[in-house]
């Protein structure tokens, strides 16, 4: 049933033991105005999440519509995600990938398991937006809303 619903795409990434680590999701949400929280979730297994579980801050870059080969890097285990690709830290050192639709860094608030998967909740303090169309998941393909 999921798979029929359309979501945006981002990358969430974050400072680990080992440097800048990341993975692609669809399960960002926006929480609350005020004060600005954000929520994404993740498999409590997944490779990428358990080098960045214990970070304090994450960053969530929106991905545009011409970003497809970011989201299928991101999604890829067991290579370097960061080779050859542009990013840079955030205000408060999370890693922002270069030339995101829009891009966010915050302070950790809240984690917790839910079933198969950590429900990870941000308060969101640094805020950048770009210029474009979005990147979107539906039915196991990658889309874009133009026609």
């Amino acid at each position: 049933m999921a798979s029929r619903y359309p979501t945006g795409v981002v990358v969430i990434t974050a400072l680990g033991p080992g440097g800048p680590a990341g993975f692609t999701a669809q399960t960002f949400v926006s929480l609350s105005l005020e004060p600005p929280l954000v929520s994404f979730a993740v498999s409590s297994e997944g490779r990428s999440w358990s080098t960045m579980r214990e970070a304090s801050r994450f960053a969530i870059n929106v991905l545009g519509q011409d970003q497809e080969d970011l989201a299928q890097r991101f999604a890829t285990s067991g290579i370097d995600k960061y080779a050859g690709i542009e990013w840079a830290p955030a205000p408060g050192g999370s890693p922002w990938l270069g030339g995101t639709l829009a891009r966010l860094e915050g302070e950790l608030v809240a984690r917790t398991q839910f079933g198969d998967h950590d429900v990870v909740v941000l308060s969101a303090d640094h805020v950048e937006y770009g210029e474009g169309e979005p990147l979107i998941y539906h039915h196991r393909k990658f889309r874009s809303l133009e026609p």
